[in-house]
């Protein structure tokens, strides 16, 4: 049996919403419960439809699942017309929620795979990855499309849905990592915490990730898929004492990107809305609640729909570093080092900045960067601490190692995100000890831009100390970078710190 849906909609671009097709059924040809081989094993339904330009982000279509079915398998594709140089083309994302329906932050939600796969199937003992495994109860069930660009042309889809009867079996319990390893007391420790595998966009499983973070020297780290949870559980025998792993997930908007970190493992959050609707604080709220921070991801990354429009003052931190230091990143960091002016003149409360891979395959290096974290032991909740509180700086590898503070003329000291309260004509010194950055300068950045820059010694093993006065450094943060390979640029980041605030204003 097949069905054809035609929409006809008014072509306005990225028209947000969504939207709800007919039923697809196959309860007339149910088996009969309790009767082996009183029905037939499986049935297949297709779809095929036509989405213009103007589509809504979201297009439901509801499948009747009958009684007795014990798997439920999906497959899609879409066509891919050629289109004019610099016009979008065809891109359609696909998901499925359960009976439980299709409201948002509700519980209906069974697994996303964005663009990542073309078939997924779910049941109670398993589920490919992306997807979370459990009873396929009878109700009205629906995939989810996101028509996440559409061609002049329009996209044609062509969905195959097939339900298998038989018993149920068993959903296991779910692993999920502790909260707390062993860790080093009150030290600084090093994650990655914007990382993907096979279970969104990936293609490392989390052993090979789990390695790969110890290799990188790594203290922690969190998984992060797109739109999905199905991970949480995917990690267990990989934690230890030596790493620990948090549980989260990458929010993928279609005005940006944002890292819900270390959120209660199998928590969902929703991210079926746009600047528009104003809803991002409500679901910010819900990461907090779930345990979260709310880190806005990559805010000027240059694929369609990773811009972040949703401003941040729902944010806790802010990643003006994602994977290796290019041109958007800068742009980033320059527009956190504002958001730091506006802070001094008691305009805004200040965020930390953070850094991570975003890794999502070979060659990606995890750990490039890294956010290092000042926490009382490593636990989620001291390494979230020491984020809020901005006790962090971000390095490229873990060959290199900095300390950054400044001092008073009395013997007044303060460290990384602290405030060194002395009068604004009182002389203080910044001091930065930096190993392990060969070829690289350091920098002493103010809310006035970059007044002090000098190189390191051949080795990359150097200290930098200068003297100023609050009147003419409000703040004061740390880089340290490669040799320039864009005119116009300053060189690629290798390390650098969150600021010490100087003086007494505020």
């Amino acid at each position: 049996m097949e069905r054809r849906e035609v929409l006809r909609l008014s072509a306005v671009a990225g028209a947000t919403g969504a939207l709800t097709l007919g039923r697809v059924s196959f309860a007339d040809a149910a088996p009969a419960e309790g009767r082996p081989g009183g029905g037939p094993a499986e049935q297949t339904r297709r779809i095929t439809g036509h989405l213009p330009t103007g589509a809504p982000d979201f297009v439901y279509l509801p499948v009747e699942v009958p009684h007795g079915v014990r798997e439920i398998t999906v497959s899609y594709t879409y066509d891919k017309p050629p289109v004019p140089e610099g016009t979008a083309g065809n891109a359609c994302d696909i998901g499925i929620f359960d009976e439980r329906g299709t409201d948002l932050g509700g519980a209906g939600f069974r697994g996303w795979s964005g663009g990542a796969r073309t078939e997924f199937f779910l049941r109670a003992d398993e589920a490919t990855p992306g997807y979370l495994p459990g009873p396929v109860n009878a109700g009205t069930w629906h995939i989810a499309l996101g028509p996440y660009t559409v061609a002049p042309q329009g996209l044609s889809y062509d969905v195959t849905v097939t339900v298998r009867y038989g018993p149920r079996g068993r959903t296991p319990a779910p692993g999920y990592p502790p909260e707390r390893a062993r860790g080093r007391g009150r030290a600084w420790y090093r994650g990655d915490s914007h990382l993907h595998s096979v279970y969104s966009d990936g293609k490392r499983m989390p052993a090979e990730i789990a390695a790969l973070a110890r290799a990188a020297g790594l203290d922690f780290l969190t998984t992060t898929e797109h739109n999905t949870t199905s991970s949480h559980r995917a990690w267990e025998g990989l934690w230890g004492d030596d790493l620990l792993i948090l549980t989260g997930e990458e929010v993928t908007t279609r005005n940006g990107h944002v890292v819900a970190m270390g959120t209660d493992p199998g928590v969902f959050i929703d991210w079926r809305y746009r600047a528009r609707d104003n809803a991002f604080g409500k679901y910010a709220r819900a990461v907090r609640r779930a345990g979260g921070l709310v880190i806005p991801a990559h805010p000027h990354a240059t694929c369609i729909g990773c811009n972040w429009k949703f401003g941040l003052n729902d944010a806790d931190a802010v990643e003006v570093w994602n994977g290796p230091y290019t041109p958007d990143d800068e742009v980033t960091l320059a527009e956190w080092d504002n958001t730091l002016v506006a802070h001094v003149q008691g305009r805004a409360d200040w965020l930390p900045a953070v850094g991570h891979s975003d890794a999502h395959r070979d060659p990606d290096v995890i750990g490039l960067p890294q956010t290092v974290v000042l926490a009382d032991d490593l636990s989620r909740r001291a390494v979230q601490d020491g984020i809020r509180a901005g006790r962090v700086w971000i390095a490229e590898s873990a060959k290199i190692d900095l300390a950054f503070s400044v001092t008073g003329e009395h013997g007044e000291h303060a460290g990384i995100a602290e405030r060194l309260e002395v009068s604004g004509t009182s002389k203080v010194t910044a001091h930065l000890r930096v190993t392990g950055a060969p070829g690289c300068t350091a920098s002493f950045v103010t809310d006035q831009g970059r007044l002090y820059t000098a190189p390191l010694p051949p080795s990359g093993d150097g200290t930098l100390t200068w003297q100023t006065t609050p009147d003419n450094a409000a703040y004061i943060r740390a880089e340290v970078r490669h040799p320039s390979t864009t005119p116009g640029l300053p060189g690629p980041m290798a390390a650098m710190t969150n600021p010490v605030f100087v003086g007494r204003w505020g």
